[in-house]
């Protein structure tokens, strides 16, 4: 039998699937061949089947290779480690959240060769014990995939010091096979990923990029008041589920405010929001064919939900990469979803400072850090609202004492969950050159999407495919405002 009709009947016996999506085919034919990889595929179009397959071969032949998922999402990981466990995979992960004994059972685990698929995060490559671990290990790592792999790049969307270490860990695993995967990044940013994972042969593949199924659709509106309006009528005209994205919780929160007084029915997902609120939110969702959800951007990520028919944002978004994967949250079934980006010049300005909120200058970080270091007790009785104080600034909307702290976190230097320092301040993960460069090619992405939602001819699918260097399509999408025009 061939190897193609193999990997055909192991797809059915083992996933209890009839056929492949997109490009999940070509890439795992691709893996057999020993050939890197780089995959383009938006959330929920089945990026993760392409290394859970790998796993699961090896497991059924009994090699001793190890899948090693690089994942910057805890939450996200603990889901997918679930998720693989369910298909039959021999399935580890390592994270913060785990208590100390639960840590140890893995690295334990990972050493005796008792997983095919294991997940971690980046920063776990600083602990020895993890290294010794694979090094040492029974299983070799036979695929390294980095999920979410834009944060390897500095142009990318969310960059993470630790992702731009990959390359040199790869080499250190002995250079195994690499797949990267992530559902958007622009040729910019296509290209650096490649570069840094040394990538060989350069393949790239697109998935799923193509949704010819979603209409979207910019509002030139202006105040509140007719944000509201327009979204009430937009929530009578558009039957089944529903996510508004919000950029700011203050508005989200003003919002659900007035529609409570409409006697409109929705959820709420933001931060501000108690984790068992926020779980149970997001269960009544899934399992909703009617419901709207208020949401900040953090919702929707690893949510399996195909029937959604229509994603608004209230706000707008800083960068076309998050609102084309936002609003590709919609009609994962197939069936016609809607976009409506709600475009108010002042919102303009909102981003902005979303964009400076999110990226908090070094010193900042620095200052946030040696606020805890020199006051462990006030900051644990008081919490963020002592670092507010001592920073001297008062505006409720600016969360930037959140974000340093979530910097701090991630670069293992301090525990969230016990409020307090765990190591030096790494002053290699906050250079000003790297913020500098980083703020402005932020401004410059702000910059595109307010082109985009400007434009006044031409076919708005057509405009997010040229960004991302995809190939157009011949006469538009047919659907779109512009194209309707």
């Amino acid at each position: 039998m061939s190897l193609k009709n193999q990997i055909q009947d192991f797809l059915q016996k083992y996933f209890n699937i009839s056929f492949f999506r997109n490009s999940q085919e070509e890439v795992i034919e691709h893996l057999f061949e020993g050939k890197d990889a780089l995959l383009l595929m938006p959330t929920g179009m089945g990026k993760s089947l392409c290394f859970q397959f790998m796993a699961r071969w090896w497991q059924e032949k009994s090699e001793t290779k190890l899948v090693l998922v690089i994942s910057p999402l805890i939450a996200l990981m603990e889901d997918q480690v679930q998720r693989s466990k369910k298909m039959g995979i021999k399935t580890g992960y390592l994270s913060s959240s785990q208590s100390q004994q639960e840590r140890e059972n893995n690295y334990k685990g990972l050493a005796e060769g008792e997983y095919y698929l294991f997940y971690c995060t980046p920063e776990r490559f600083r602990k020895d014990e993890f290294l010794n671990s694979i090094l040492n290990g029974k299983m070799k790592v036979g695929l390294f995939v980095i999920d979410e792999a834009h944060c390897i790049s500095l142009w990318g969307n969310d960059f993470r010091p630790d992702y731009s270490l990959l390359g040199s860990k790869r080499n250190l695993l002995g250079k195994p096979l690499c797949l990267a995967l992530t559902a958007t990044a622009t040729p910019h940013v296509q290209k650096d990923i490649v570069t840094q994972l040394n990538l060989i042969p350069e393949k790239i593949f697109y998935g799923g990029i193509q949704r010819p199924e979603l209409s979207l659709n910019v509002h030139d509106i202006y105040s509140l008041e007719n944000k509201l309006k327009l979204l009430v009528a937009l929530r009578h005209q558009i039957k089944g589920p529903i996510i508004v994205y919000f950029s700011l919780i203050q508005t989200l929160e003003k919002i659900a405010s007035q529609l409570e007084k409409l006697n409109i029915q929705f959820l709420k997902y933001h931060g501000q929001l108690a984790k068992d609120q926020r779980r149970s939110s997001q269960k009544k969702f899934q399992s909703s064919n009617e419901l709207m959800m208020l949401a900040t951007p953090a919702f929707g990520l690893g949510v399996d939900k195909a029937d959604v028919r229509g994603v608004i944002h209230f706000e707008l978004p800083s960068s076309l990469e998050s609102y084309y994967q936002e609003v590709g949250r919609g009609g994962r079934d197939g069936l016609s979803s809607e976009g409506h980006l709600f475009f108010d010049v002042d919102d303009i300005s909102i981003a902005m400072d979303f964009i400076k909120w999110s990226c908090p200058e070094p010193s900042f970080v620095r200052s946030v850090y040696q606020l805890i270091k020199k006051n462990p007790l006030q900051f644990s009785q008081e919490g963020n609202d002592f670092l507010r104080k001592q920073m001297n600034y008062y505006n409720s909307r600016d969360f930037r004492v959140e974000t340093s702290l979530n910097q701090l976190e991630r670069a293992g230097v301090y525990d969230a969950e016990l409020k307090t320092l765990t190591a030096e301040f790494p002053e290699a993960e906050f250079q000003d050159q790297w913020h500098k460069e980083l703020m402005k090619h932020q401004h410059e992405k702000l910059l595109s999407i307010v082109q985009w939602a400007q434009k006044e001819e031409g076919c708005r699918l057509n405009e997010i495919y040229n960004y991302f260097g995809h190939p157009p399509l011949e006469k538009g999408c047919g659907k779109c405002d512009l194209c309707l025009v």
